[in-house]
């Protein structure tokens, strides 16, 4: 946990200095439904708003948040994400994802999350898998988004 504050205040200084001038920023929202399964929490299902800017090239940068259902920890939970995704060809991404949770009630508020996702986008559609870590233990999951 101690680590997690300057490693987010690495990325987000990273993330304001690489963000382009509002005259070529193009950015755009998602919508995210989640279904992961934590091992030896549970199941989270999560349901997510994302921001997203053009950097360069296929290169994207954004942030997401939202709301997680942790039924067998009976709480509630709030992912927040630092997202760099990579368009290839026009129908793959790729991203890394790194920020806190919080969960409520729990006797560990902040937990450190951290993916690999990967998947096919189709117009403004995307689905895909993400492989991670939501400390204490690994997550896998799968995520269908719509941008607009």
């Amino acid at each position: 946990m101690k680590l997690l504050r300057p490693c987010l205040g690495g990325l987000l200084a990273l993330g304001l200095l690489l963000v382009p001038g509002s005259s070529q920023a193009a950015t755009s929202l998602r919508l995210g439904l989640g279904a992961d399964y934590w091992f030896d929490q549970g199941a989270s299902f999560q349901f997510n708003l994302g921001v997203e800017t053009h950097l360069a090239g296929p290169l994207h940068l954004g942030g997401r948040f939202g709301v997680a259902l942790l039924p067998k920890l009976d709480t509630l939970g709030i992912p927040i994400d630092l997202v760099l995704r990579f368009h290839l060809a026009r129908r793959f991404y790729l991203e890394g994802l790194v920020g806190p949770w919080i969960v409520i009630d729990s006797g560990e508020a902040f937990r450190a999350h951290a993916a690999f996702g990967f998947g096919v986008q189709s117009g403004a559609l995307s689905f895909g898998l993400e492989v991670g870590y939501t400390s204490p233990d690994p997550t896998l999951g799968v995520r269908l988004g719509y941008r607009f």
